[in-house]
């Protein structure tokens, strides 16, 4: 049986973005041997729970929203875009079900920044106010689909992530490096600050030590979150394809 991934709809108050957002996500579980189960945002917890417990794993995707910066005791700033409540609260109540039950947690982009916040963390609401001047134009964080590849990544060679992505056709390890170097889509504005509890950095963008990657630090609970956007690239590149097969392999071992 194939197992069951629970994602919520991108965003609640624009059906067309939300509609137009979530195949490249189905899909990508899809081919990674999952089936993509659809929670609605804005549905009451008994009816979300339902669907969860039918579920074996949670992935996050991105949005067009920004998680209201009031999560984290921050003011919002004056590019931080309009929050999505209902995306905000169902994102926390899967994240939940996840963390109480050890379901496999795989996060993209918003996603990441939800997880993050989630477990107490904060944010960068605008990268460019964040950066010095010397750095601040050397990467376009939201290039998105314009490009192909927006930028590099460093991954950490002795993290999970690192031997995710260097996985070969045949199953094998490829040779890793330290840091492993991985080019990378990107559409975001913001980023993780403070890191979470139970969360640990793993991957950087090089040009301006951005945080792209997280990773649970607990051994017996699969939580991976990347800051750029594999599900883009799934029919061309292994790399893209290994995070999403890493989260169905951890959804057919619990």
């Amino acid at each position: 049986m194939r197992p069951r991934i629970a994602i919520p709809m991108p965003h609640s108050s624009d059906p067309e973005y939300a509609e137009r957002a979530i195949p490249q996500y189905e899909l990508a579980v899809a081919l990674a041997g999952g089936d993509p189960v659809r929670i609605p945002i804005g549905a009451n917890s008994t009816e979300i729970k339902k669907l969860t417990d039918t579920c074996n794993a949670v992935l996050l995707p991105g949005s067009k929203a920004d998680v209201d910066p009031a999560k984290f005791g921050a003011e919002g700033s004056p590019h931080t875009a309009a929050a999505d409540t209902w995306r905000e609260q169902t994102d926390f109540f899967l994240l939940e079900d996840a963390y109480a039950d050890r379901k496999p947690v795989l996060c993209i982009c918003y996603g990441l920044q939800s997880l993050n916040v989630f477990q107490g963390g904060s944010l960068i609401q605008h990268i460019p106010d964040f950066l010095p001047q010397k750095t601040r134009s050397k990467v376009n964080h939201e290039a998105g689909k314009k490009v192909k590849i927006a930028h590099n990544v460093e991954i950490d060679g002795g993290s999970a992530l690192a031997g995710i992505v260097s996985q070969t056709g045949n199953g094998r390890r490829g040779e890793l490096q330290d840091p492993l170097v991985l080019p990378v889509n990107s559409s975001h504005h913001q980023s993780a600050n403070v890191i979470g509890s139970g969360l640990r950095i793993v991957a950087r963008c090089p040009d301006d030590e951005i945080v792209e990657a997280l990773e649970g630090t607990s051994k017996n609970h699969f939580v991976l979150a990347v800051q750029w956007h594999p599900e883009r690239a799934v029919e061309e590149d292994e790399a893209s394809r290994n995070i999403f097969r890493a989260l169905i392999d951890a959804a057919n071992e619990r």
